[in-house]
């Protein structure tokens, strides 16, 4: 009887410490590529309608990484654009692991610029490890697509709100990701190059990457904190797989909010503030 009440302590004693354990950044990594996460496609049903999907870069093809176009949340017309992973190993392949090519951002800019003529928000959904870096990518420009990208996104005349839902990976994100307001959920990732990549060059071996990612501040609280993100939204239980319809509300109520808050501002303001916005980022002191 007192081996039993002993176990029973000792397994109490490890749930309380499994709970107050603090949650590391590679922790946070790992939630964001659980592979039952919600993605894009699941977002479209939960929280869009009347969605209609418009195709191609008018240059080479069309990129399935990247899927846009015309869409309601809730009583306000948008247009959608986001990338697009797969959760089925057919699905990733078909969709390259949302890893857009230079046709996926040509894509991307080419909805925006027709959001803008109808004067019609914007909204850019985030989910990818980083753009396509293969041979037929670079032969095609990618990084000059994406740095068109974040050229015209800077000077759009309407609002872009920016989802980040999983993996924010370097440029593969930042290329639909300059808007006035940018949003992660609690579980996300937003870097600059991935934890892998990071240790690879830093430590000259992949294992490194716990160290990595706590050295990248790549979670929402520290991205908030440095003033990269404007609002963090929660996630319900052990993550954004756990309750798909809770997380989907959360993000529409959020994404109308903010939208609210800059839809009835001029164009010249809109791009005065996105301005200041982004250049206000990585300023420093030193205390001597």
């Amino acid at each position: 009887m007192k081996l039993e009440v002993d176990n029973i302590a000792v397994l109490t004693e490890e749930k309380k410490m499994t709970k107050n354990k603090k949650t590391t950044a590679w922790d946070v990594v790992s939630i964001s590529r659980h592979p039952k996460r919600p993605i894009l496609q699941d977002y479209l049903s939960l929280i869009f309608t009347n969605f209609v999907e418009l195709h191609g870069d008018r240059f080479f093809s069309d990129d399935l990484a990247m899927i846009g176009g015309f869409a309601e949340i809730g009583d306000q017309k948008v247009m959608l654009i986001g990338h697009n992973k797969g959760k089925k190993v057919n699905d990733n392949i078909a969709r390259n692991f949302g890893m857009a090519k230079p046709d996926g951002y040509r894509k991307a800019l080419r909805l925006m610029k027709l959001a803008e003529r109808f004067n019609i928000p914007i909204v850019t959904i985030i989910d990818t490890p980083g753009a396509f870096p293969g041979l037929e990518a670079e032969e095609r420009g990618q990084a000059e697509a994406i740095a068109k990208n974040l050229t015209e996104m800077a000077s759009l005349e309407v609002p872009v709100i920016c989802v980040v839902i999983g993996e924010g990976g370097s440029g593969g994100a930042l290329g639909i990701g300059v808007g006035d307001k940018i949003l992660m959920l609690s579980n996300s990732i937003y870097s600059v190059i991935s934890p892998e990549g990071c240790a690879s060059i830093l430590w000259r071996d992949a294992k490194f990457a716990p160290d990595a990612a706590e050295a990248l501040n790549l979670t929402a609280s520290a991205l908030l904190k440095n003033g990269i993100i404007d609002e963090i939204i929660e996630e319900p239980g052990e993550g954004a797989h756990t309750n798909y319809e809770k997380i989907a509300e959360s993000i529409k109520e959020s994404v109308l909010r903010n939208l609210d808050k800059i839809k009835n501002l001029s164009a010249e303001e809109i791009v005065q503030s996105r301005f200041e916005k982004f250049s206000a980022m990585g300023k420093f002191s030193i205390n001597k």
